[in-house]
C-alpha cells in the first residue's frame, strides 16, 4: 500500500508540472510582436506569426488557415494603432478565455495627415527603439496576466531583451551621429519612419502616404520632385515589400540616386530576420547613401 501511495503522488507530481510546463499559445499579427514575444516568452510560450516576414501589414488578409490558429489562443497581440482593419471581424473567433492586446494602442501617437483621409495614427511605432522597449513591457505584463506562475521567467527575460535594446539604441544614436544634421533629409516609397523620424532627427518625404493601399496621384509626385530639386536631396530608399516604379522614375527626374532598399513594415530576410538586425541595416543604409 505504501509503494502504491508513493507512485500515486509521484504521477500526481509529474502530472502537475506537465500542466504547469504547457506553454502559452501566443498568436501574432506582426513580426516585430512575434518576436517580442518570443524573446520575453522563451520556452514558455509557443508564437504562432500569422503575418510573415516581408509581408506588407497594410495588406495582409487572414486566411482560414489563419483563423483556425485563434481559437486556442490564449494571447492575441495586434500591432493597434489601427494597421489591422480585419480585427474586429476576428475577435469573434477568439476563446472567451483569450487576452487581445493592441501593443501600438498603448504607445503615444504620431498625428498624420492623410490626402482624403485626414487626420489618422501612425501605425509604425517601432521604427522608434523606445517604443519596442515600450512594447516589451506591455508584451510582459500581458505574458503574466495569462501564466502568473511564470512571471519570474518573464520578468528575466524582458530583462535581458531590454538591455539588448538600449545597446541598440545607443548604436543607432553614434551611426546617426556621423551624418551631418542637413543631411538628414529621408525621401522613402511610403510614409513609415516618422517615429524613427522624431527620435533620431530626420526629415521625411514619402512618395505614398502612411497605408502602402493608397497609391501616390501625379501632382504629390510632382510636388515631391520640385522639392527633392530644391532641398539637393541625396537618395531615395526604396522598401522591401513594395514596387521601386515611382521611385526609379522619381531618381531619373531628379538626379538623386537609390540609397538602398529598407525595412519598413516589419522584419523581412536576410538581415532584417531580427529587429536588431532590421534596424542596423535600415540606419546603416542610411547614413552611408547620405554621407
Amino acid at each position: 500500500m505504501k509503494t502504491i501511495s508513493i507512485l500515486l503522488t509521484v504521477a500526481v507530481m509529474t502530472l502537475g508540472r506537465s500542466f504547469a510546463a504547457e506553454p502559452v499559445k501566443v498568436v501574432s499579427f506582426s513580426t516585430i510582436l512575434s518576436e517580442i514575444a518570443t524573446q520575453v516568452g522563451g520556452d514558455a510560450v509557443t508564437v504562432v506569426g500569422l503575418v510573415k516576414p516581408d509581408v506588407d501589414p497594410h495588406e495582409y488578409e487572414p486566411k482560414p488557415d489563419d483563423l483556425k490558429q485563434l481559437g486556442d489562443a490564449r494571447l492575441v497581440l495586434a500591432s493597434g494603432k489601427n494597421i489591422e482593419h480585419y480585427l474586429p471581424k476576428l475577435q469573434a473567433g477568439v476563446s472567451a478565455s483569450a487576452v487581445i492586446v493592441k501593443v501600438g494602442d498603448q504607445i503615444p501617437s504620431l498625428k498624420m495627415t492623410e490626402e482624403n483621409v485626414g487626420v489618422i495614427e501612425d501605425p509604425h511605432w517601432w521604427h522608434s527603439v523606445a517604443n519596442v522597449e515600450k512594447a516589451t513591457k506591455v508584451i510582459r505584463d500581458a505574458l503574466i496576466q495569462v501564466d502568473p506562475e511564470a512571471k519570474a521567467t518573464f520578468e528575466k527575460n524582458a530583462g535581458a531583451y531590454l538591455a539588448k535594446l538600449a545597446a541598440l539604441d545607443t548604436w543607432v544614436k553614434k551611426k546617426v551621429a556621423e551624418l551631418p544634421r542637413d543631411r538628414r533629409e529621408l525621401v522613402t516609397s511610403h510614409d513609415a519612419f516618422q517615429y524613427f523620424a522624431k527620435q533620431y532627427g530626420f526629415r521625411i518625404y514619402a512618395i505614398e502616404g502612411v497605408s502602402t493601399e493608397q497609391e501616390a496621384s501625379a501632382k504629390q509626385v510632382d510636388d515631391l520632385i520640385a522639392v527633392i530639386k530644391k532641398e539637393g536631396v541625396k537618395a531615395i530608399f526604396l522598401e522591401n515589400t513594395l514596387n521601386p516604379k515611382v521611385s526609379t522614375e522619381i531618381t531619373r527626374e531628379t538626379g538623386a540616386k537609390i540609397g538602398g532598399t529598407l525595412y519598413a513594415d516589419g522584419l523581412g530576410a536576410g538581415e532584417g530576420s531580427t529587429y536588431e538586425g532590421m534596424v542596423k541595416h535600415n540606419v546603416s543604409t542610411i547614413v552611408e547613401a547620405l554621407k
